[in-house]
């Protein structure tokens, strides 16, 4: 049987766009004398439609877009990913279904069991659980279909009740197919892979695999469809982070007419869990990941120009970098907005860069709108001494810049701010808080500098000296970061802790760091999180991301 794996960037609701997509990949697979063709998880109407599915409207369109795709599906066989209705009362109103499409009929569909409801995942708000599992039968062959999450319920503490290969496998399938939507993290191709051969190893069977690919808004999806042989050796992989299709050929003794790319015994035996933050850990995996995630929330929104407050700093040079790799210079506008306090190093570091990368820059001192704001706050500020209130003017000023340039040029405004001033609060509300998304805020201070050093592999982008010099906010003569925040190497390192491992103070004060810093940096991030609430979308790349994916209360009081 020859089966093509379809990895494909959908945009949600976009149902014109992902049927003609879908549609192409069917006819260039027939052309190349395909049997049976796989989609990812929700194809049809795009990963993950959230509230979109309480319309009927949409599901409606859901339906037609299959009625316009079985026409295709006539000497192929065709596995799609889409809502389906539940005929019965109880319970939810639509399943996460898996369609096999063939001869201009539907023959089959299969239904999501394991709903995930953690981290970025809400499925069981809007699908019911399956409660029936049959093979597909395709050709003289049985297929387990199974869709995203139910084939990660192996293992010593299985999160949900029922297993549902445990339960097709009562009817001698002949091979695993996988429907997926499984969202990038800098841990997860080792994760998948594990699990993938977790199951070929208990099941005896080949297993193909097929995953989205690209970004919606703060959910990255790489791709990495793979496909593996009844041994458990890796037999295909498909490209990370770009639209790709493939075919494979599966041998009726369960071994696939292909190269062996990773044989069984060095795939991954278990997931990929560091014990502390590696700011290096698949940096060239990050970086492809935020630059797909700046290029799509920009094109699926219809957006073409970026715009940026470029201090000299190792975020802004880093954001400025990743955004021009990924919109191409030309539409990634810099602004250098230099203030009384600023070292002439961070004008030139930043001018250098943006000729290194030859973009357009301008240069708006803000020291006369500064100048005006405390002349008119004076008699209000009396004679009080220098405090935040005057270092959040100033950054609230070039936001307001920032702002005003992003109307009047239909800019959008990519912010600057890492994961470890998003943690600690240590970012202005309005100011360099401000901006549609947020570039590396699920980006530690140290992983920052990884980038920096991995954008520079090849030559010098960014200028040696941002990269060595000290970081500051500039707000306040001789100002660095370090009179705030811990050093960067222990705060992330302890906020690694906390966040990503969810150690509590106890478990973190075990591992030899200070106890008094431990308490103060866990305040800190537990007491900000009303600022973190006002905060833009940002571009997962971790385990555990601010955003979407980590719900927290505001006016908890546990360690604050």
């Amino acid at each position: 049987m020859k089966i093509f794996l379809a990895q494909q960037n959908y945009h949600i609701g976009n149902f014109e766009s992902n049927t003609q997509k879908i549609i192409c990949a069917i006819d260039e697979a027939k052309k190349q004398g395909g049997d049976l063709i796989v989609f990812s998880e929700l194809s049809v109407c795009g990963y993950a439609p959230k509230d979109f599915l309480e319309f009927e409207d949409f599901i409606s369109k859901c339906y037609a877009a299959i009625d316009e795709i079985k026409q295709h599906a006539d000497t192929i066989g065709v596995l799609i990913g889409a809502p389906d209705r539940n005929p019965v009362r109880e319970g939810k109103d639509l399943f996460n279904g898996a369609y096999l499409l063939f001869e201009k009929q539907i023959k089959a569909v299969a239904h999501k069991t394991c709903l995930p409801n953690y981290d970025v995942f809400d499925e069981y708000r809007y699908f019911e659980p399956a409660y029936d599992w049959k093979v597909m039968e395709f050709k003289e062959k049985k297929l387990a279909v199974t869709i995203c999450e139910d084939i990660w319920n192996l293992g010593n503490n299985p999160m949900y009740r029922i297993c549902p290969m445990d339960e097709l496998m009562k009817q001698q399938p002949d091979v695993m197919i996988n429907l997926s939507a499984s969202p990038f993290d800098y841990t997860h191709d080792e994760d998948r892979k594990a699990t993938i051969k977790a199951n070929v190893v208990k099941y005896k069977l080949p297993l193909f695999y097929c995953n989205a690919v690209g970004s919606q808004t703060e959910i990255v999806f790489d791709g990495a469809s793979y496909a593996f042989d009844k041994n458990a050796n890796l037999c295909g992989s498909l490209p990370m982070f770009q639209s790709s299709l493939q075919s494979f050929i599966l041998n009726d003794d369960g071994t696939i007419d292909a190269p062996i790319i990773e044989p069984a015994s060095r795939v991954p035996d278990k997931e990929l869990n560091p014990a502390g933050l590696e700011e290096n850990l698949n940096i060239a995996m990050v970086h492809d990941a935020i630059v797909m995630g700046i290029k799509d929330y920009f094109t699926k929104m219809g957006f073409t120009k970026a715009i940026l407050g470029s201090s000299g700093g190792i975020d802004s040079a880093v954001t400025l970098a990743l955004a021009c790799e990924a919109l191409g210079a030309e539409n990634v506008r810099a602004v250098l907005m230099p203030s009384e306090y600023s070292t002439g190093h961070s004008v030139s570091d930043a001018k250098q860069l943006s000729k290194n990368l030859n973009n357009p820059y301008d240069i708006v001192p803000i020291k006369n709108i500064y100048d005006s704001f405390l002349q008119e706050l004076k008699p209000i500020f009396k004679d009080l001494p220098f405090s935040i209130a005057e270092e959040n003017i100033q950054s609230r000023t070039r936001g307001n810049l920032l702002m005003a340039l992003a109307n009047k040029f239909s800019y959008i405004l990519l912010n600057t701010s890492n994961k470890s001033e998003l943690a600690t609060g240590y970012g202005t509300l309005y100011g360099d808080m401000a901006g549609g998304l947020g570039v590396l805020g699920d980006c530690y201070k140290m992983q920052v500098y990884a980038l920096a050093k991995y954008i520079n592999r090849n030559k010098e982008v960014i200028p040696n000296n941002i990269i060595t010099k000290a970081p500051s906010a500039e707000l306040r003569p001789g100002q660095k970061d370090s009179d705030s925040l811990p050093d960067y190497s222990i705060l992330d390192k302890i906020l690694f802790q906390y966040i990503e491992r969810t150690q509590g103070p106890n478990e973190i004060k075990a591992q030899g760091f200070d106890a008094a810093l431990v308490d103060r940096v866990l305040k800190m991030v537990n007491i900000n999180e009303y600022k973190r609430n006002q905060f833009c979308p940002i571009i997962r790349i971790s385990p555990k991301a601010f955003g979407v994916g980590r719900r927290v209360p505001i006016v908890g009081k546990y360690l604050s």
